[in-house]
Protein backbone atom coordinates (compact mmCIF):
# COMPACT_ATOMS: atom_id res chain seq x y z
CA UNK A 1 0.00 0.00 0.00
CA UNK A 2 1.20 3.57 -0.69
CA UNK A 3 0.91 6.55 2.07
CA UNK A 4 -0.34 9.01 -0.78
CA UNK A 5 -3.51 10.31 -1.11
CA UNK A 6 -4.71 8.76 -4.79
CA UNK A 7 -7.09 11.53 -4.97
CA UNK A 8 -3.62 13.59 -5.45
CA UNK A 9 -1.15 11.81 -6.64
CA UNK A 10 -0.41 9.42 -9.83
CA UNK A 11 0.92 6.42 -7.94
CA UNK A 12 -0.61 2.99 -7.87
CA UNK A 13 1.30 0.12 -6.47
CA UNK A 14 1.92 -1.19 -10.72
CA UNK A 15 2.26 1.94 -11.70
CA UNK A 16 3.69 5.52 -11.08
CA UNK A 17 4.38 8.55 -12.64
CA UNK A 18 8.35 8.79 -13.27
CA UNK A 19 8.73 12.29 -10.89
CA UNK A 20 8.19 9.56 -8.37
CA UNK A 21 10.81 6.66 -8.92
CA UNK A 22 12.52 6.50 -6.06
CA UNK A 23 9.81 7.88 -3.22
CA UNK A 24 7.69 5.10 -4.10
CA UNK A 25 7.07 1.27 -4.72
CA UNK A 26 5.75 0.84 -8.26
CA UNK A 27 5.74 -1.78 -10.85
CA UNK A 28 7.08 0.28 -13.55
CA UNK A 29 7.18 4.36 -13.74
CA UNK A 30 6.26 6.23 -16.69
CA UNK A 31 6.10 9.37 -18.78
CA UNK A 32 2.97 11.28 -18.73
CA UNK A 33 1.60 12.54 -21.97
CA UNK A 34 -0.63 15.93 -21.58
CA UNK A 35 -3.67 15.75 -23.29
CA UNK A 36 -6.70 17.68 -23.52
CA UNK A 37 -10.70 18.00 -22.63
CA UNK A 38 -12.09 18.47 -26.07
CA UNK A 39 -16.08 17.37 -24.44
CA UNK A 40 -17.96 19.92 -22.43
CA UNK A 41 -17.80 17.63 -19.38
CA UNK A 42 -15.73 15.02 -18.06
CA UNK A 43 -16.56 12.21 -15.30
CA UNK A 44 -13.74 11.44 -13.45
CA UNK A 45 -13.77 8.21 -11.27
CA UNK A 46 -11.66 5.72 -8.93
CA UNK A 47 -11.89 3.16 -11.04
CA UNK A 48 -12.01 2.53 -15.05
CA UNK A 49 -15.62 1.48 -14.90
CA UNK A 50 -18.64 3.98 -15.68
CA UNK A 51 -20.95 3.03 -12.84
CA UNK A 52 -19.06 3.74 -10.13
CA UNK A 53 -19.52 6.84 -8.68
CA UNK A 54 -18.04 10.28 -9.61
CA UNK A 55 -15.08 12.06 -7.87
CA UNK A 56 -15.14 15.20 -9.94
CA UNK A 57 -15.75 16.39 -13.56
CA UNK A 58 -13.58 18.18 -16.24
CA UNK A 59 -14.08 21.02 -17.84
CA UNK A 60 -13.47 21.80 -21.58
CA UNK A 61 -9.93 23.05 -22.13
CA UNK A 62 -8.26 21.81 -19.05
CA UNK A 63 -5.20 19.82 -19.16
CA UNK A 64 -4.81 16.30 -18.43
CA UNK A 65 -1.21 13.98 -17.89
CA UNK A 66 -2.41 10.94 -18.98
CA UNK A 67 -0.39 8.00 -17.47
CA UNK A 68 -2.21 4.85 -18.02
CA UNK A 69 -5.05 3.56 -20.57
CA UNK A 70 -7.21 0.52 -20.90
CA UNK A 71 -8.30 -1.62 -23.87
CA UNK A 72 -12.11 -0.46 -23.23
CA UNK A 73 -11.30 2.72 -23.51
CA UNK A 74 -10.20 4.63 -20.36
CA UNK A 75 -7.08 7.03 -19.61
CA UNK A 76 -5.41 7.16 -16.23
CA UNK A 77 -4.04 11.16 -15.49
CA UNK A 78 -3.89 14.03 -13.19
CA UNK A 79 -5.79 16.89 -13.83
CA UNK A 80 -3.78 19.98 -14.33
CA UNK A 81 -6.08 22.72 -12.96
CA UNK A 82 -6.43 20.94 -9.04
CA UNK A 83 -3.75 17.98 -9.19
CA UNK A 84 -6.98 15.67 -8.65
CA UNK A 85 -6.18 11.92 -9.84
CA UNK A 86 -8.52 9.88 -11.53
CA UNK A 87 -10.14 7.21 -14.63
CA UNK A 88 -12.17 9.24 -17.25
CA UNK A 89 -13.44 8.19 -21.11
CA UNK A 90 -10.32 8.68 -23.55
CA UNK A 91 -12.13 9.84 -25.66
CA UNK A 92 -12.90 12.77 -23.93
CA UNK A 93 -9.44 13.73 -25.17
CA UNK A 94 -7.53 15.42 -27.38
CA UNK A 95 -4.47 17.66 -28.58
CA UNK A 96 -3.86 20.56 -26.38
CA UNK A 97 -4.53 23.97 -27.97
CA UNK A 98 -3.52 26.20 -25.65
CA UNK A 99 -6.83 28.73 -24.22
CA UNK A 100 -7.14 32.53 -24.43
CA UNK A 101 -10.59 33.36 -22.28
CA UNK A 102 -12.56 31.33 -20.03
CA UNK A 103 -15.84 30.79 -19.85
CA UNK A 104 -17.38 33.62 -17.14
CA UNK A 105 -21.70 33.00 -17.90
CA UNK A 106 -22.72 30.30 -15.39
CA UNK A 107 -22.89 28.34 -18.92
CA UNK A 108 -23.07 29.34 -22.65
CA UNK A 109 -24.17 27.08 -25.87
CA UNK A 110 -21.57 25.95 -28.29
CA UNK A 111 -23.33 27.03 -31.77
CA UNK A 112 -22.53 25.06 -35.63
CA UNK A 113 -22.59 28.81 -36.98
CA UNK A 114 -22.56 32.29 -35.56
CA UNK A 115 -26.54 32.10 -35.38
CA UNK A 116 -28.34 31.72 -31.77
CA UNK A 117 -31.69 30.22 -34.00
CA UNK A 118 -29.12 27.51 -35.10
CA UNK A 119 -29.47 24.14 -32.91
CA UNK A 120 -26.56 24.18 -30.50
CA UNK A 121 -23.94 21.68 -30.46
CA UNK A 122 -22.80 21.78 -26.93
CA UNK A 123 -22.81 23.64 -23.41
CA UNK A 124 -19.64 25.32 -21.46
CA UNK A 125 -19.71 25.66 -18.18
CA UNK A 126 -18.75 28.51 -15.98
CA UNK A 127 -14.65 27.88 -15.84
CA UNK A 128 -13.99 26.18 -18.94
CA UNK A 129 -11.13 27.16 -21.13
CA UNK A 130 -11.22 27.98 -24.69
CA UNK A 131 -9.01 29.62 -27.87
CA UNK A 132 -10.73 32.22 -29.68
CA UNK A 133 -9.70 32.41 -33.15
CA UNK A 134 -11.61 35.31 -34.39
CA UNK A 135 -15.03 37.27 -33.86
CA UNK A 136 -17.89 37.34 -35.80
CA UNK A 137 -20.92 40.12 -35.21
CA UNK A 138 -24.41 38.80 -36.64
CA UNK A 139 -27.36 40.82 -36.03
CA UNK A 140 -25.69 43.01 -33.49
CA UNK A 141 -24.38 39.88 -31.37
CA UNK A 142 -20.76 39.12 -31.70
CA UNK A 143 -19.74 35.54 -31.62
CA UNK A 144 -16.33 33.98 -30.41
CA UNK A 145 -15.38 31.08 -33.20
CA UNK A 146 -13.42 28.56 -31.15
CA UNK A 147 -10.51 26.23 -32.76
CA UNK A 148 -12.57 23.78 -32.68
CA UNK A 149 -14.62 26.20 -35.39
CA UNK A 150 -17.83 26.26 -32.87
CA UNK A 151 -19.05 29.45 -31.75
CA UNK A 152 -19.82 30.97 -27.93
CA UNK A 153 -21.28 34.47 -27.09
CA UNK A 154 -18.60 36.38 -26.78
CA UNK A 155 -19.94 38.47 -23.68
CA UNK A 156 -19.92 35.04 -21.53
CA UNK A 157 -16.09 35.13 -21.79
CA UNK A 158 -13.38 36.78 -20.07
CA UNK A 159 -9.80 37.01 -20.48
CA UNK A 160 -7.56 34.08 -18.37
CA UNK A 161 -6.45 36.43 -15.96
CA UNK A 162 -9.47 37.98 -15.33
CA UNK A 163 -10.37 38.52 -11.63
CA UNK A 164 -13.80 39.03 -10.26
CA UNK A 165 -14.17 42.00 -7.21
CA UNK A 166 -16.33 39.93 -5.10
CA UNK A 167 -15.51 35.94 -5.96
CA UNK A 168 -18.95 35.44 -3.61
CA UNK A 169 -21.60 37.09 -5.35
CA UNK A 170 -20.55 34.68 -8.40
CA UNK A 171 -21.53 31.78 -6.16
CA UNK A 172 -24.20 33.36 -5.27
CA UNK A 173 -25.42 33.24 -9.14
CA UNK A 174 -25.45 29.86 -8.64
CA UNK A 175 -28.85 29.79 -6.70
CA UNK A 176 -30.81 26.77 -7.26
CA UNK A 177 -28.59 24.80 -9.02
CA UNK A 178 -28.86 20.93 -8.56
CA UNK A 179 -26.91 19.05 -5.86
CA UNK A 180 -24.50 17.04 -7.70
CA UNK A 181 -22.58 14.48 -5.88
CA UNK A 182 -18.98 14.66 -7.91
CA UNK A 183 -20.55 17.43 -10.30
CA UNK A 184 -18.15 20.43 -10.89
CA UNK A 185 -20.30 22.50 -13.21
CA UNK A 186 -23.30 25.33 -13.28
CA UNK A 187 -25.62 22.24 -14.06
CA UNK A 188 -24.86 20.26 -11.18
CA UNK A 189 -22.49 20.24 -8.24
CA UNK A 190 -21.35 19.58 -4.83
CA UNK A 191 -20.31 21.32 -2.05
CA UNK A 192 -16.76 21.40 -2.83
CA UNK A 193 -16.86 22.37 -5.56
CA UNK A 194 -19.26 25.57 -5.74
CA UNK A 195 -16.68 26.84 -3.71
CA UNK A 196 -13.55 26.04 -5.88
CA UNK A 197 -15.12 27.09 -8.91
CA UNK A 198 -16.69 30.74 -7.66
CA UNK A 199 -13.29 31.27 -5.82
CA UNK A 200 -11.36 30.35 -8.78
CA UNK A 201 -13.24 33.62 -10.30
CA UNK A 202 -11.65 35.61 -7.61
CA UNK A 203 -8.45 34.45 -8.36
CA UNK A 204 -8.15 31.82 -5.69
CA UNK A 205 -6.78 28.45 -6.79
CA UNK A 206 -8.36 25.31 -4.21
CA UNK A 207 -8.17 22.12 -4.44
CA UNK A 208 -11.13 19.93 -5.26
CA UNK A 209 -12.66 18.15 -2.27
CA UNK A 210 -13.88 20.17 0.94
CA UNK A 211 -11.22 18.09 3.03
CA UNK A 212 -8.53 19.34 0.99
CA UNK A 213 -9.48 22.61 1.18
CA UNK A 214 -10.04 22.21 5.28
CA UNK A 215 -6.33 21.99 5.24
CA UNK A 216 -5.54 24.17 2.69
CA UNK A 217 -8.10 27.14 1.77
CA UNK A 218 -6.59 30.49 3.21
CA UNK A 219 -5.62 30.92 6.93
CA UNK A 220 -7.54 29.43 9.71
CA UNK A 221 -9.51 31.70 11.99
CA UNK A 222 -11.86 30.66 14.92
CA UNK A 223 -14.61 28.62 14.10
CA UNK A 224 -16.66 29.51 17.29
CA UNK A 225 -16.67 33.23 17.04
CA UNK A 226 -19.73 33.63 15.11
CA UNK A 227 -20.13 37.15 15.35
CA UNK A 228 -16.67 37.50 13.61
CA UNK A 229 -17.37 35.50 10.58
CA UNK A 230 -16.99 37.95 7.32
CA UNK A 231 -18.67 37.31 3.61
CA UNK A 232 -15.99 34.85 2.10
CA UNK A 233 -15.49 33.23 4.81
CA UNK A 234 -15.92 29.23 5.00
CA UNK A 235 -16.85 27.27 7.36
CA UNK A 236 -16.67 23.14 7.76
CA UNK A 237 -18.09 20.61 9.19
CA UNK A 238 -16.97 16.37 8.20
CA UNK A 239 -17.69 16.01 4.77
CA UNK A 240 -18.92 19.37 4.16
CA UNK A 241 -18.10 23.29 3.24
CA UNK A 242 -20.41 26.45 2.89
CA UNK A 243 -19.83 30.16 2.01
CA UNK A 244 -20.84 32.78 4.81
CA UNK A 245 -22.39 35.44 2.66
CA UNK A 246 -23.73 38.08 5.45
CA UNK A 247 -23.99 37.96 9.22
CA UNK A 248 -26.03 34.38 10.04
CA UNK A 249 -26.29 33.76 6.35
CA UNK A 250 -24.67 30.78 4.86
CA UNK A 251 -24.72 29.57 0.84
CA UNK A 252 -24.15 26.01 -0.33
CA UNK A 253 -24.65 23.26 -2.22
CA UNK A 254 -26.24 20.78 0.46
CA UNK A 255 -28.12 17.69 0.10
CA UNK A 256 -30.66 18.91 2.42
CA UNK A 257 -32.08 20.84 0.03
CA UNK A 258 -30.48 18.88 -3.20
CA UNK A 259 -29.99 22.94 -4.55
CA UNK A 260 -27.33 25.43 -3.79
CA UNK A 261 -29.35 27.49 -1.16
CA UNK A 262 -29.14 30.31 1.21
CA UNK A 263 -29.69 28.91 4.87
CA UNK A 264 -29.64 30.86 8.38
CA UNK A 265 -26.19 30.24 10.06
CA UNK A 266 -28.09 29.27 13.53
CA UNK A 267 -30.34 27.29 11.68
CA UNK A 268 -28.18 25.20 9.63
CA UNK A 269 -25.26 24.66 12.48
CA UNK A 270 -28.45 23.04 14.87
CA UNK A 271 -29.62 21.07 11.99
CA UNK A 272 -25.96 19.72 11.00
CA UNK A 273 -25.25 18.92 14.44
CA UNK A 274 -28.02 16.39 14.63
CA UNK A 275 -26.49 14.50 11.66
CA UNK A 276 -23.37 12.13 10.84
CA UNK A 277 -21.30 15.65 10.16
CA UNK A 278 -21.96 16.68 13.86
CA UNK A 279 -20.57 20.07 14.66
CA UNK A 280 -18.21 22.23 12.48
CA UNK A 281 -15.14 21.65 12.16
CA UNK A 282 -12.90 24.51 11.25
CA UNK A 283 -13.50 28.30 9.93
CA UNK A 284 -10.92 29.72 7.00
CA UNK A 285 -10.69 32.81 5.36
CA UNK A 286 -9.18 33.65 1.76
CA UNK A 287 -6.04 35.86 2.04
Amino acid sequence: MTPFDRRRHPVRTDLAAADYEGLVEAGRFVEGEVHQVLCDRLQMRAEPDPASPTDTELLRGEWLTVYDRTPGGFAWGQLDTDGYVGWVPEDGLGPVTPATHRLRALRSFRYPEPDLKRPPVGLLSIGSKVCIVDEVEVRGLVYARLEDSSFVVARHLVDLNHIEPDWVSVAEEFLGTPYLWGGRSSLGLDCSALVQLAAQTGGYDLPRDSDMQQAEAGDEIPHDDRAGFQRGDLLFWKGHVAIIAAPNRLLHANGHTMTVAFEELDQAIERIAATEWGAITKARRLA
